[in-house]
């Protein structure tokens, strides 16, 4: 196969039209064109279809070489670590990550040395944690904006800040984890995680505006 494919954003209705990532997977194993092959887990089908349609074409291109790894892992019996792989990533390092660049360091560092879900960590310390670090972030946010009549402009670029905060790998991740880590309590877990990076992304971006940014 030539190395000069590309993959594209989105599904297609036939090959001519483009493919995506999943889309290549089918054709490398010689499955219909479809973005759900049946060689494929569905946690990474989850997370390779949002990271594919998360990134801009270039960084894209940058999972090729990684396509037929994921050939063979349906039914593997890895499903539930890799989604408990996912949630604990979003939990003790995409969140502490947000967290340090606001200047909540304390939040970062509790959070991140929380025990493994891997290692039989449960989501209630996690989700504890995060609802007090949720607190934070929407206090610190409030405290940028300074006197109410300031807070319509920056609207627009807090939404914009918290959809730049959730591209990529962590959209990717919280999509993995909901395949197997659906409850209540990882529902909860995966919104606080969103709200604390969208939070954390809108103020500092709104301190480095107004000129108060480290």
């Amino acid at each position: 196969m030539s190395n000069d494919y590309r993959l594209s954003y989105g599904t297609h209705a036939t090959p001519e039209d483009g493919r995506c990532a999943m889309e290549w997977v089918s054709y490398l194993a010689g499955e219909p064109h479809s973005d759900h092959p049946a060689c494929v887990s569905p946690v990474v089908r989850a997370f390779c279809t949002t990271l594919n349609d998360s990134l801009e074409d270039g960084p894209r291109q940058r999972l090729r070489p990684y396509l037929a790894r994921t050939i063979g892992t349906a039914g593997d019996g890895f499903d539930e670590a890799r989604s408990l792989m996912a949630m604990d990533w979003l939990t003790r390092t995409y969140v502490p990550r947000w967290l340090a660049v606001a200047g909540l360091t304390e939040s970062a560092q509790h959070i991140a040395g929380l025990e493994p879900l891997l290692d039989g960590g449960e989501l209630r310390p996690a989700l504890d944690a995060l609802a007090a670090a949720r607190r934070q972030t929407r206090a610190t946010w409030s405290a940028t904006l300074g006197t109410p009549r300031a807070w319509a402009p920056w609207a627009a670029g807090r939404a914009a800040a918290r959809e730049a905060a959730w591209a990529s790998a962590g959209a990717a991740a919280w999509a993995a984890a909901r395949v197997a880590v659906g409850d209540i309590e990882g529902d909860r877990v995966r919104a606080m995680a969103r709200e604390i990076a969208g939070d954390s992304a809108a103020a500092v971006a709104r301190s480095f505006r107004s000129g108060t940014g480290r």
